[in-house]
């Protein structure tokens, strides 16, 4: 199969090319027009397929639900929906009975066969977060971190998570951090009111990213840094991003983004159940929430953000449209970033010879125009 377009994603810059796929892969990429093409999209932009790390749900299905249906028809609509291959359903704290049924659900759609986009691994925020950075997770089950109880987790999961959130100051002599990242679990300082040292000493023992950066973070202090600080200060560690426009501004985005060096930020949506569903009231985590006007889900009645319904092709147009981020850094930040950060850049995040045949096209409105999941057209049925 020749898939071809003017504006291919290859190399971070769009250029004119085919790509020829066979089976789940690509298995060539030609020069435009070299061979007859069976798909010809034109100037619609051709880009890898999207990765999500950081989602709790969408469409009425919350991670911690535990419904196979759910989790099942969540994966089936995200590529046509906005263009996303590739995933990590992501808990939010609770108890160990919740927490349990949560992780034995994904591994048991995962072992049964599903469609859609690949469940990459779980990603668990929490129970081993701050109190005062708590955010939307429910205090009553937060608790300090626990080497023994995470294997629990773990075994529960079969291996399946591959990333892990916590707040490092509650992380005793980082136990937790070193355990995960030897084991192959992505670590992220989030919801934390460490400092700047905390932080230091987290990166020194293996945690790799920042959970939502700007959001459930001490503050930047031009003394006392904060974890804010080390967001901006250690450029080379990776730094998840909301780009809604509502968790932080535009002109914030931009700032994270050029602090960053090239292939550090990641785009996430840190969506909730109400994603794909009219503006009202939901619950997510036993909390109650309010999706507003402008997409933001907020704690009722208290107000504070509490997550997102961001779409991950919408986050490509704020970050290119409203935030100003060159396309270079918008577009990895979607797809070759969070593949290198899962350590599966080797099969997914670029258009190269010999990775999946994950292929989305974009119309001029980051619309998706039609999507190839592991070398197939993909429709939902």
């Amino acid at each position: 199969m020749i898939i071809q377009s003017k504006r291919v994603w290859i190399a971070s810059r769009f250029v004119e090319a085919q790509l020829e796929v066979e089976g789940e892969k690509i298995i060539a990429v030609w020069p435009y027009g070299q061979k007859e093409a069976d798909y010809d999209f034109g100037d619609n932009r051709i880009i890898p397929g999207m990765i999500d790390v950081h989602t709790h749900g969408a469409y009425g299905f919350d991670t911690n639900d535990g419904e196979e249906a759910g989790l099942r028809n969540w994966a089936e609509r995200l590529p046509v929906d906005e263009g996303v291959t590739g995933f990590l359903p992501t808990t939010i704290t609770q108890s160990v009975a919740v927490l349990d049924h949560a992780l034995e659900n994904v591994v048991k759609v995962v072992e049964d066969g599903y469609k859609g986009a690949e469940i990459l691994g779980v990603h668990f925020e929490g129970p081993y977060l701050d109190q005062a950075k708590k955010g939307a997770q429910p205090e009553e089950f937060i608790l300090d971190a626990d080497v023994e109880q995470f294997k629990h987790y773990q075994e529960t999961a079969k291996g399946m998570i591959k990333y892990i959130a916590l707040a490092p100051e509650h992380d005793k002599d980082l136990e937790l951090t070193r355990w995960c990242s030897s084991h192959g679990v992505v670590v992220s300082m989030g919801h934390t009111s460490g400092s700047y040292k905390d932080a230091q000493m987290g990166i020194a023992n293996g945690a790799k990213t920042m959970t939502h950066v700007y959001n459930g973070m001490s503050n930047f202090g031009h003394r006392e840094l904060g974890m804010m600080g080390a967001a901006m200060r250690y450029s080379d560690i990776y730094g998840e991003l909301i780009c809604d426009g509502n968790h932080c501004s535009v002109d914030a985005l931009k700032i994270m983004f050029e602090a960053k060096h090239p292939g550090y930020a990641v785009m996430i949506s840190d969506s909730l159940r109400p994603k794909g569903l009219p503006m009202g009231e939901y619950t997510s985590g036993g909390m109650k929430i309010r999706v507003c006007e402008d997409g933001s889900a907020r704690l009722v009645p208290q107000g504070n953000l509490a997550g997102s319904t961001l779409r991950m092709n919408k986050g490509l147009q704020v970050l290119i449209e409203k935030a100003y981020v060159s396309e270079e850094l918008a577009i990895n930040s979607a797809t070759a970033n969070p593949a290198r950060l899962l350590r599966i850049d080797d099969r997914k995040g670029h258009l190269t010879a010999g990775h999946d045949g994950d292929i989305v096209v974009l119309d001029d409105d980051y619309e998706v125009v039609k999507v190839f999941v592991r070398g197939k057209e993909y429709k939902l049925d």
